[in-house]
């Protein structure tokens, strides 16, 4: 369920990219964000970075792409958050301290050092190829085609493309640990 709820703005995002146009998508993606995080902190007492951090980047970027009509800052959004995500993970990745994805996961289960650190900067790696990925399909992809339809393209990746890569590298990111978690199978007495 969390998992829709984090979706919220970018599903609304969609619906509404696909009703009206690009500039709509991104007014209600700003107003779905702000909700989203007022409701978090009603609920939870307390804001989660992740929300903060996309709550940020489509505040800035969606302002510019409205006040200034061009598409072209709703689409560097997407790269700014990864890399973002990215520096936040390499700078726990070098500190003598827990590692992002340690402080994150480490209460769900335990793991050597060396694991968190691979599986850190493994996520962080991906953040920016993602971000990479992001602008190759939002500026370089497909030139020769209608704007309209480059938006289209670049809507479905940012949506389903970027869904699917993640489900994916999360698919092998837990295939890899599988073999570092402690058997959990109770012993069978005779």
């Amino acid at each position: 369920m969390k998992f829709l709820y984090d979706l919220f703005p970018l599903i609304l995002f969609f619906a509404a990219f696909y009703v009206f146009d690009i500039y709509t998508a991104t007014a209600v993606a700003m107003v779905a964000s702000v909700a989203q995080v007022a409701h978090f902190r009603w609920k939870h007492g307390r804001f989660e970075t992740m929300h903060i951090v996309t709550l940020a980047a489509i505040m800035v970027f969606g302002s510019l792409t409205l006040l200034l009509h061009d598409s072209t800052f709703i689409k560097w959004k997407p790269t700014i958050v990864y890399w973002v995500l990215a520096t936040l993970m390499l700078a726990t990745q070098w500190g003598r301290g827990k590692t992002a994805f340690e402080r994150l996961l480490g209460a769900q289960m335990q793991l050597p050092r060396p694991v968190w650190r691979k599986m850190n900067l493994s996520w962080a790696i991906f953040f920016l190829a993602l971000g990479v990925l992001n602008l190759y399909v939002a500026f370089w992809f497909g030139q020769e085609l209608a704007e309209a339809t480059r938006d289209k393209i670049w809507v479905n990746f940012k949506v389903w493309g970027t869904l699917v890569l993640t489900f994916l590298f999360i698919v092998g990111q837990s295939i890899l640990l599988a073999r570092h978690l402690p058997d959990q199978t109770p012993p069978t007495s005779r």
